[in-house]
């Protein structure tokens, strides 16, 4: 079965990107977004290496994000306002100096860094990434690049991001770092706004002088330095997951780029490095339209929040999260999920929950997941609209639910989202299919089919083997 995609296609998953908080501009700018692209593709074929260094990433497809710092201990709470976040200090204005003050009672007396990465592979995920340091400057390890670290702060006893490392390892997990780039509330030189007002995400409370800022000064100083400081002092760091590039320069980004390689060449790079670098795309929230052969990642909340608030119920249900998996591994991509564990170091029980019934669908059908291509049809995924637009005033794409596809050497499978009474058709298959099956059912028992030049007709059983999605396995005959 050959797949091939358009060009225009190649380019599509970054142009619906969305809620991009690296560069929120770029949503708005589609040739912007469509040169990234071009970016990242040209960067794997001009760097042999890079397929290599990719191979365990395209094969995990699932993967952990955890959002966790100081502002975890505050619960989204502040001065009665309860949708506060990671951006806490930002969005409650809350002066440096205090902040600081804030951040050294920082108590996470209940962390199981084993329990965290039981919960990840659990779960099915095959990676896990930690922030190590978010917009609010501190660093959740022992920096010795700067004082402003949660070890020294809070009076740690461990460091907790060498703690989590070495438990991922323990259980099989690559490991992976996320460092705020382009944003740093604590350091007086971080000036923002390359696609929004100048200052528009910068402390303007303690460092109300934007044009006096100069981020190479922060670059060197502090964030060059303290990536250095986590290739160099953890051990095998399988990505680094920077975030918001903002105003940092071609010079700057390739400079960072660089000097990772040459500490840890086989370390895995984000587009958010910035200026057209990096591995691979990272839309953020949403899931794209369309398939791409271009690697790129979903980055998504469990619930409305990244870091932990206790005033947020609105939970995703293991169901959609299960049809977002699929959803996402047909269109070739993988699946950043986030949990925000409590200030005590616990992840929150509901998101346990969601994990482990996401888990329970993998043993069955995870290999209709892991190690898989994308679909090799796509009309199935939906179409533009002739009539509707976006808020953008774009064609409006019109999603079909009904099933996805995945793809291995001599495999096709199907998964089914919609159950369909008595078959299922699908497009034409260039193979012979020789049988299907049920991943669901452990004896395999082979299902009718009617295989022709027109498309291919599945008989079902009444009942779909899984509420959510369902996965027919086709053999197909291999010259």
């Amino acid at each position: 079965m050959n797949i091939q995609f358009p060009k225009s296609l190649l380019l599509l998953p970054f142009m619906a990107s969305g809620l991009c908080s690296a560069d929120e501009g770029m949503k708005d700018n589609p040739n912007a977004v469509a040169a990234e692209a071009e970016g990242w593709a040209a960067a794997q074929k001009n760097d042999p290496a890079a397929a290599k260094r990719m191979e365990w990433w395209k094969e995990a497809k699932f993967g952990m994000f955890i959002h966790w710092g100081a502002y975890s201990k505050a619960g989204g709470e502040w001065n009665g306002e309860t949708n506060h976040h990671e951006w806490l200090m930002f969005t409650a204005k809350i002066p440096l100096a205090e902040f600081t003050e804030y951040a050294k009672t920082f108590d996470p007396k209940d962390f199981d860094p084993d329990a965290w990465v039981t919960i990840a592979k659990n779960a099915g995920m095959k990676y896990l990434i930690i922030t190590t340091k978010h917009h609010d400057g501190i660093a959740m390890y022992d920096s010795k690049v700067s004082d402003h670290n949660i070890v020294k702060l809070a009076g740690l006893e461990k460091d907790p991001i060498r703690q989590l490392a070495e438990a991922c390892r323990k259980q099989g997990l690559k490991f992976g770092v996320y460092y705020s780039l382009g944003r740093d509330w604590e350091d007086p030189d971080v000036p923002t706004g390359k696609h929004q007002p100048a200052g528009w995400r910068s402390n303007l409370v303690d460092y109300p002088n934007e044009k006096d800022k100069v981020f190479n000064r922060y670059f060197k100083r502090k964030a060059l330095p303290q990536v250095r400081e986590l290739l160099t002092n953890y051990g095998q760091i399988d990505v680094m997951w920077f975030d918001t590039p903002e105003l940092i320069s071609p010079e700057e980004s390739k400079e960072m780029l660089e000097m990772i390689r040459s500490i840890q060449p086989n370390c895995i790079v984000n587009q958010r490095v910035g200026n057209d670098l990096g591995d691979y795309g990272t839309p953020e929230q949403t899931i794209p339209p369309e398939a791409s052969n271009l690697p790129w990642e979903t980055c998504m909340t469990l619930n409305g929040h990244w870091a932990w608030n206790k005033a947020d119920d609105n939970w995703k249900s293991a169901g959609s999260l299960i049809r977002n998996l699929v959803d996402i591994a047909s269109k070739g991509g993988n699946y950043l999920l986030n949990v925000g564990p409590t200030g005590d170091g616990v992840i929150p029980q509901p998101s346990v929950e969601r994990l482990e019934a996401i888990g329970d669908w993998l043993k069955v059908n995870g290999e209709a997941i892991y190690d898989c291509g994308p679909t090799p049809f796509g009309a199935e995924l939906g179409a533009y609209s002739k009539t509707e637009k976006d808020n953008k005033g774009r064609p409006k794409f019109i999603a079909k639910k009904e099933w996805r596809a995945t793809t291995k050497p001599g495999k096709l499978y199907i998964h089914v989202l919609s159950w369909p009474s008595g078959k299922l058709s699908i497009p034409a298959v260039d193979e012979k299919i020789t049988k299907a099956y049920l991943l669901a059912d452990s004896s395999h028992t082979p299902l009718e089919i009617d295989q022709g030049d027109e498309g291919v007709s599945i008989s079902l059983p009444a009942k779909a083997p899984d509420a959510n999605a369902s996965v027919i396995c086709l053999d197909l005959d291999q010259p």
